[in-house]
């Protein structure tokens, strides 16, 4: 629900109910997560998706019911579908929604929402699945948030209910090192797949706002420094982009000692052999330069700053997810990795 939270805030904040139909369980291959959610407006849009297409006609009429009893409604999308709604998922998975109403009035929900329209971290309680007439409640006093949206088992007062925790942690950070055009494309890119990104060079002549409108910050600074500075965790993201052993082998020595999710750096193939070389005899330890993505993205005839943008950014997803990084048709097993 959260991805959609600008959008629902926008109707709230007019003093106008919006109805909510949020995937509450899902099995098999499915294309949304846990959580996923579209909302139908007072006057009959609808935003956001749970399915990529395949169920949103019928999920829209259960959202019209809802909105004109005011009671939230289970129901079930997937090919062994025996209720009144025929819509299946074209992968083979099923879907659980719950469709409920969110009113103006609903503070915890609106506040839930403002956390996560600002980028923040978020969570929120509600009651999918129990007594009936307990579907939809927020649960004010719920156990603290797991780590990721997830159904846990919850109480109001001393009946027994299952909950969706919804959780949106801080978006990752994208650390780019250098203010060169590649840098430029990345960092729309990254930004639009929901990276928090910083542009780190020294020079002040390159690294300016208008040429990475994209960024969410552009910092001027030697990048090593700036890199033991900041704060990472285990999402960040560090991908060194200036081409230049002045720059690399510094910012390369700082990022490898950090505890991120992912380090590369571009360059030919001889340019990785003499970077290895200098970060060697720079002191950086054979088991952190095991780590180092390099030359960095995936092979996809990449030429182009945008074209070697996504590259880029493929092989950071695939590092993400575990995944295998090759062809769908060419693997077997489900295709959206939970």
């Amino acid at each position: 629900m959260f991805e959609i939270a600008v959008d629902l805030l926008a109707e709230l904040d007019a003093g106008r109910a919006v109805t909510v139909v949020t995937a509450v369980g899902v099995d098999g291959s499915a294309p949304r997560a846990l959580g996923s959610s579209m909302a139908l407006t007072a006057a009959d849009t609808v935003i956001g998706s749970i399915s990529g297409g395949c169920v949103e006609g019928d999920a829209v009429e259960l959202a019209r019911l809802v909105a004109e009893s005011t009671v939230p409604r289970r129901e079930g999308f997937g090919f062994d579908d025996e209720s009144a709604y025929r819509a299946g998922l074209s992968c083979g998975g099923r879907i659980t929604v719950l469709a409920w109403r969110i009113d103006p009035a609903d503070e915890a929900v609106v506040v839930a929402l403002r956390a996560a329209a600002a980028g923040e971290a978020a969570d929120l309680a509600i009651v999918v699945e129990g007594a009936e007439h307990l579907l939809g409640r927020v649960i004010a006093d719920a156990a603290p948030p797991p780590a990721h949206t997830a159904r846990v088992p919850a109480r109001v007062g001393q009946t027994e209910v299952v909950a969706l925790h919804l959780v949106q942690a801080p978006p990752p950070r994208m650390i780019i090192v250098g203010a060169v055009d590649f840098s430029a494309a990345l960092a729309a890119a990254a930004a639009a797949v929901g990276y928090r990104v910083t542009v780190c060079d020294p020079r002040g002549l390159f690294a300016t706002r208008e040429r990475f409108p994209a960024a969410h910050e552009v910092v001027v600074a030697w990048p090593d420094d700036y890199l033991r500075a900041t704060p990472v965790d285990a999402r960040t993201v560090v991908a060194v982009l200036t081409h230049s052993d002045k720059f690399d082998i510094p910012a390369l020595s700082a990022a490898l000692e950090l505890p991120v999710a992912y380090v590369g750096a571009m360059g030919s193939r001889r340019t990785h052999e003499r970077r290895l070389r200098l970060l060697r005899e720079a002191g950086v330890a054979p088991a952190a330069l095991a780590a180092l993505r390099s030359p960095i993205g995936l092979d996809l005839g990449a030429s182009t700053p945008e074209e070697t943008a996504v590259s880029i950014l493929a092989e950071v997803l695939a590092v993400r997810a575990g995944a295998s990084a090759r062809p769908l048709g060419d693997l077997d097993g489900p295709i959206h990795h939970r």
